[in-house]
């Protein structure tokens, strides 16, 4: 049975211009080189610049793959949940986001998973690559995983680890790996994420 593998990466690291660190830099062509025997049918990028920075650094390692720009990978808050119905930190969070925001990005959420989240051609594999954000990842992570619309919230992403789902005709996706970072170097682990949830060693 074909199945479709959608592999979701958080760009590079980023400064606050939105440009990719020296790190973030680095990050990008060791995924680049991790990626570099996958089959892929395309890449897919957020417009942000830091997604479209990560997207050039990788396709240069794959020559021939469709490198393209996708709204529906922006970075968004991916649903609307009521916060008085959410853990504290996670009602915080959604609260600096309008309801007009929210709305949005509720929208762009299920029209990505309309368009990416989906089994392929039923003859053959297929693979593709989303670099995007953190949110929209765990977004669908948590839709991978049939979780509250809401329980994107604490799903975190380091920056340039790869998240792996398998869809397949006739049965639920499956979540193939999740935070990969395998290819990065110890000191290009982690950035992105919380440091009150990086493990000791780190």
């Amino acid at each position: 049975m074909a199945s479709r593998f959608l592999y979701l990466l958080r760009h590079g690291e980023a400064a606050q211009d939105g440009s990719l660190t020296v790190s973030g830099e680095q990050q990008a062509h060791l995924t680049g080189e991790r990626l570099r025997g996958v089959p892929l049918a395309a890449i897919h990028h957020s417009p942000q610049a830091r997604a479209v920075r990560t997207a050039q650094i990788i396709g240069g390692y794959l020559p021939g793959v469709l490198v393209l720009e996708s709204v529906l990978i922006d970075d968004y808050i991916p649903s609307d949940p009521d916060p008085a119905e959410l853990p504290g930190p996670h009602a915080r969070l959604v609260e600096t986001y309008s309801r007009p925001e929210r709305s949005v990005g509720a929208g762009l959420a299920l029209e990505a998973l309309e368009r990416f989240a989906v089994a392929g051609p039923p003859d053959a594999d297929s693979h593709e690559l989303l670099i995007t954000h953190n949110f929209v990842i765990g977004w669908f992570v948590r839709d991978a995983l049939g979780a509250a619309d809401w329980r994107w919230l604490g799903l975190n992403q380091q920056n340039a680890a790869l998240t792996v789902i398998m869809y397949s005709h006739g049965m639920p996706p499956a979540l193939v790996s999740f935070n990969d970072a395998a290819h990065l170097t110890g000191p290009l682990r982690w950035t992105g994420f919380p440091a009150a949830l990086r493990p000791a060693t780190c």
